[in-house]
């Protein structure tokens, strides 16, 4: 317990204090330093970018965690709402070639961020029955994304309710939603060629779970990448500095390397915190911006142990294996997002969701020095910097790491379709889900949160408001979920909530908190999966 001299020598009424410098913790605090608020901000690392991060590589720093942006608009308003341009911060380039899909049959079909483009290059890929199809589930997509913007992806705490009675309002919803059915499921009514069933169906992934177990109103991914994906020089850890070096200028202060052994609390509400080796902090705000599960499972003490249900934490999404190195492929056609399709989804998926290693996986290659289309994608002299990313399942206790078998899975896999790298990557570029684990405490190594797995999955998420009074809430594992843009807006939601005041202490409320830091639209980023890092 903290004493009462401590408190008042550290100001606690008017310092807030987030834990954890992801991109959900850094977009709180330009939100809150923008607003005036005294902000401090512990990172147990010590780098800035939570999951977005870079390893050192013989060609310079290459990405670790995620590779892209999708609907920079969250961006853009978060800078203003701070006096900034974001193109005064980070050099950010749009990508009109979303990625290119590779399979073993050798066929290879290009997605752009041109509607009409797209269409043809799907009849040319598959037919023109499917490329109508293509051309519904496109429509699809931007009614639902159009439709579930507001209810659910920008409201402060979504409720079920709510959104029945807005589907209710809006009943041409309900076709495109396809309720009841999995994204595989729906997949597999819209489409009869399996690889579009299988490229559409990795959507799932983006937010850490199965096609064949994932709701189908995931579609609407495609919508939120169809507007636009952009591109960080640096990657997106030089987006995270760029927010941290922009707080940092309006007051907010950075201690890095500090760990949070313990979120201290009196009279059941906030009330300060322990760092490793004993120094207090008061406060009466905290922000956590990590896993919610570590707070469950009594990782920063008993007093925050009670902060969100079980059913918020769990059951786990998933985890991954990602190389990040630097060599030469041998392939010259490479995009700058990429992925290779194992031929059969069931074999990857029904392994992972055991606890093992996927029998035939798909993989996403990121080839970070590449951009743009055509002569623009040309390869660079010399090693380029790669990620390689394959799903797999969140840690367990005394399971034994194959990590030689997931090397020549994943090369071994890359081989047949005529994809080496000189020098081969060795050991140490590999990250695991125990090294995730590690990384990332009380996690499992699962990269998403709460699996996504179910209808209702969305709504058992927790939102900014702990149950826990004084303590908030954002990253990856709050609402609105996994991505980019999503982790920036649950920092802002948690900032939009800290504003308000103490009006609603308890994530049982469930009520949207006022506010008005504008932020534009909200999408998914690639994260882990065979698309990226989050």
């Amino acid at each position: 317990m903290l004493k009462a001299e401590n408190r008042a020598e550290n100001r606690a009424e008017n310092r807030i204090v987030i834990v954890g410098a992801g991109i959900g913790g850094l977009a709180a605090a330009l939100a809150l330093t923008a607003a005036g608020r005294r902000v401090t901000v512990f990172e147990r690392h010590a780098h800035i970018g939570g999951k977005a991060r870079n390893v050192e590589t013989a060609a310079g720093p290459a990405p670790a965690g995620p590779t892209v942006m999708t609907m920079r608009s969250v961006f853009d308003g978060l800078f203003a709402a701070a006096g900034a341009r974001l193109d005064d911060h980070v050099r950010i380039h749009r990508e009109p070639l979303l990625a290119r899909h590779f399979w073993q049959d050798g066929s290879t079909l290009d997605l752009t961020d041109d509607p009409a483009a797209n269409e043809a290059a799907v009849a040319a890929f598959a037919g023109a029955r499917e490329a109508a199809a293509f051309r519904r589930f496109a429509a699809d997509a931007r009614r639902l994304y159009d439709g579930f913007e507001k209810p659910m992806m920008e409201a402060a705490a979504p409720t079920f309710g709510a959104l029945a009675l807005h589907v209710l309002r809006h009943p041409s919803l309900i076709p495109a939603m396809t309720p009841h059915l999995t994204l595989a499921q729906a997949l597999a009514r819209r489409f009869a060629d399996p690889r579009l069933r299988q490229l559409f169906g990795r959507y799932a992934t983006y937010v850490g779970g199965a096609p064949g177990r994932s709701p189908a109103l995931l579609s609407l991914i495609w919508e939120s990448e169809s507007r636009g994906v952009w591109r960080v020089e640096g990657g997106v850890a030089a987006l995270a500095a760029s927010m941290a070096r922009l707080a940092e200028a309006q007051g907010a202060e950075f201690r890095l390397g500090a760990h949070v052994e313990e979120i201290e609390t009196e009279r059941g509400a906030v009330a300060g915190l322990r760092l490793a080796g004993g120094e207090r902090i008061a406060a009466k705000t905290i922000l956590f911006n990590g896993d919610p599960a570590a707070l469950r499972r009594g990782l920063l003490g008993p007093g925050a142990g009670g902060a969100v249900t079980k059913a918020a934490i769990s059951p786990r999404s998933l985890s991954a294996y990602v190389w990040s190195f630097a060599a030469e492929p041998s392939r010259p056609d490479l995009a700058h997002h990429n992925v290779f399709f194992g031929p059969d989804p069931a074999r990857e998926f029904g392994p992972i969701e055991a606890g093992a290693m996927p029998d035939s996986p798909s993989l996403y290659v990121c080839a970070a020095d590449r951009g743009g289309i055509g002569g623009e994608n040309a390869a660079p002299a010399g090693p380029e910097r790669f990620e390689i990313i394959m799903n797999g399942a969140p840690d367990e206790p005394g399971r034994v790491e194959e990590r030689e078998r997931c090397r020549d899975l994943t090369f071994g896999t890359l081989a047949r379709f005529g994809l080496t790298f000189s020098p081969a990557p060795g050991p140490e570029s590999l990250s695991s889900p125990r090294d995730f684990a590690a990384l990332f405490p009380g996690s499992d190594g699962s990269l998403y949160g709460r699996s996504p797995h179910g209808a209702m999955a969305a709504f058992a998420r927790p939102t900014a408001r702990s149950r826990v009074p004084g303590l908030f809430l954002c990253g990856g594992g709050a609402h609105p979920g996994a991505g980019v843009p999503m982790a920036a807006r649950s920092g802002l939601r948690a900032a939009e909530a800290i504003l308000a005041g103490p009006s609603s202490t308890s994530m049982s409320a469930r009520t949207a908190t006022p506010g008005g830091i504008s932020t534009g639209s909200a999408t998914t980023g690639r994260a882990p999966s065979p698309s990226s890092a989050s």
